[in-house]
């Protein structure tokens, strides 16, 4: 029965990828583009193969820094929520700069995150940090706020302290936002890392995957370009895949209809 599920999950993504590569593989044959401009699936994948060192070394740099940066967003996003969920008047203080850090573009603070902490792992990690933390203030902050207020009363009827009922009602209450900011995060603290690697990677043991992409472009070889694309996206889905497992976890106990299909 789990595998039948798993099955009917992994299954069609499979199938419309093998058949979307065989499309491309066959028109690109047909239309005679160059290889410099669209590379075949089949180009790619060989490129995967040949620079499968040089691509395991850059993914698994760029694999360090968006698991510290968003270990730090998580962190200090739990942190920061629960403060702001604590007094209004912080939150109208202060809940405006956690919007400007997400709607400020990140290219443009990349520079001054150099300039501060120079270039290397400690930058990129910042830029993976600045860009996978709103999601997981705003969400749990949503979640810590949204507690029922029924229940709110009963603690209140029992004369709960604010410490107990931050700790055994609003956190568990607000863990499945939290989980859905952290499933966001986990995709931007990726990306994050990449663009950070385009603008302060020392280039220590060849770079992350960022650096990567830059240098085959600067040396025309597409295909290690798409196979460097396609191992970042890789690296994405496994994020998720992780997120998705914790939830299910730690939903199955605090959040049973959370869990259901």
């Amino acid at each position: 029965m789990r595998l039948a599920f798993r099955r009917a999950v992994w299954l069609p993504p499979l199938l419309s990828f093998a058949g979307l590569s065989l499309v491309l593989e066959l028109g690109l044959g047909l239309a005679e583009t160059p290889s410099y401009l669209m590379p075949r699936p089949s180009e790619v994948f060989l490129a995967l193969y040949v620079h499968g060192a040089e691509l395991t070394r850059a993914i698994l740099r760029t694999t360090l820094a968006a698991s510290a940066g968003l270990l730090a967003s998580t962190l200090l996003g739990v942190v920061a929520a629960i403060l702001l969920s604590s007094n209004d008047w912080m939150r109208r203080a202060f809940y405006p700069y956690a919007v400007f850090f997400q709607t400020v573009p990140i290219i443009a603070i990349a520079p001054l995150l150099v300039i501060w902490f120079g270039y290397g792992l400690r930058t990129i990690i910042a830029v993976s940090f600045i860009v996978s933390v709103f999601p997981i203030i705003a969400n749990t902050l949503s979640g810590l706020l949204s507690t029922d207020p029924a229940l709110r009363d009963l603690f209140r009827l029992h004369q709960a302290s604010s410490l107990t009922t931050l700790v055994k009602l609003r956190i568990p209450g607000a863990v499945p936002r939290f989980l859905t900011g952290l499933r966001i995060a986990s995709g931007l603290a990726v990306i994050g890392a990449i663009v950070g690697e385009f603008v302060a990677d020392d280039y220590r043991d060849g770079g992350g995957i960022g650096t990567l992409v830059m240098v085959s472009i600067k040396e025309l070889k597409t295909d290690k370009v798409f196979a460097a694309v396609l191992m970042a996206s890789l690296l994405g889905l496994v994020f998720f895949a992780l997120i998705n497992l914790i939830s299910r976890l730690t939903l199955r106990y605090w959040h049973i209809a959370e869990t259901r299909e």
